[in-house]
């Protein structure tokens, strides 16, 4: 291929996008010109006539062969940011999203007022995949030091990436285990964005999903609600005292989930809602009956 410019090459780009149906061509171009080509926006602007190399524009071109294909723009880009870190993503990790920031917001201030008051936090991340909760958490607070699990040694390994990538890798540890199975000790702060998709609603999600992010990450049990009740039930020996649990719902699970730690002894302390106002992460705290 001869060489072409950066604004043809957006140019190019983003009508290929529209002509898929792409929601946001523009941005998708952008990202994927840039990504390929190293480049930023403002040497879009500044300098739309330099020659972008034929290898290039060759990636670029599979690139959104890939995206016709149905693929996700970030697998194709292969990583994501979440809550300012850029995190590496991987065929056994399911892709971070926008939501599962809701529920950094919501557990933040309790992570930064126990560190605050103790000097430390030990947060546990109950499948951790990318490591996105743990590390938006570690990123923030330099006190805390985290556990990720997961039962997936692609995952694992990079979450272990990601902590290195962004710094926290000395206050973060990644530990096979299926759920609570391999875990030692008690933590101040338990969380985890669990599977929550019912079984039989797996085929109806959009393909990007169903195709590209792992099974085991979405698939929730017949009522999408099965990894909740083994958390209620088997995470006051590893909470302190004082511990609490955050946990990423479905936008209609709230009250079935408020059910499944009240019955095991836990009092719904905070509800929070996406950007989308529907209901996504809830904190729990230990209050069994005197």
């Amino acid at each position: 291929m001869p060489p072409v410019t950066l604004a043809a090459l957006l140019r190019d780009s983003r009508q290929r996008l529209a002509k898929a149906g792409v929601d946001d061509p523009g941005f998708e171009a952008r990202l994927i010109v840039e990504h390929f080509s190293d480049t930023t926006q403002t040497k879009a602007i500044t300098h739309p006539d330099c020659q972008v190399e034929a290898q290039v524009t060759k990636q670029v071109a599979e690139a959104i062969e890939r995206r016709f294909a149905g693929e996700p723009l970030y697998r194709i880009l292969g990583y994501r940011e979440f809550y300012g870190l850029k995190l590496t993503l991987s065929p056994e990790t399911l892709e971070p999203r926008p939501d599962t920031e809701t529920l950094v917001d919501l557990v933040l201030p309790e992570v930064q007022r126990i560190a605050g008051a103790n000097g430390h936090c030990r947060i546990l991340d109950l499948g951790t995949g990318t490591g996105a909760i743990a590390l938006a958490l570690l990123s923030v607070v330099p006190q805390a030091e985290a556990v990720g699990t997961d039962i997936s040694d692609d995952a694992l390994e990079t979450a272990r990436r990601n902590a290195d990538i962004n710094f926290v890798s000395e206050r973060f540890t990644a530990l096979k285990s299926n759920w609570f199975q391999n875990v030692d000790g008690q933590f101040d702060v338990i969380v985890s964005n669990p599977p929550y998709i019912p079984t039989a609603e797996l085929e109806t999600l959009p393909r990007e999903v169903r195709e590209h992010d792992p099974r085991v990450a979405l698939d929730g049990g017949p009522d999408g609600v099965a990894p909740y009740r083994l958390i209620a039930a088997q995470a006051q020996e590893r909470l302190t005292r004082e511990g609490l649990i955050a946990v990423e719902t479905g936008y209609d699970q709230k009250a079935a989930v408020a059910a499944i730690f009240a019955d095991e002894g836990y009092a719904a302390l905070k509800a929070a809602r996406d950007l989308g106002g529907r209901d996504r992460a809830m904190l729990f705290a230990f209050r069994p009956e005197s």
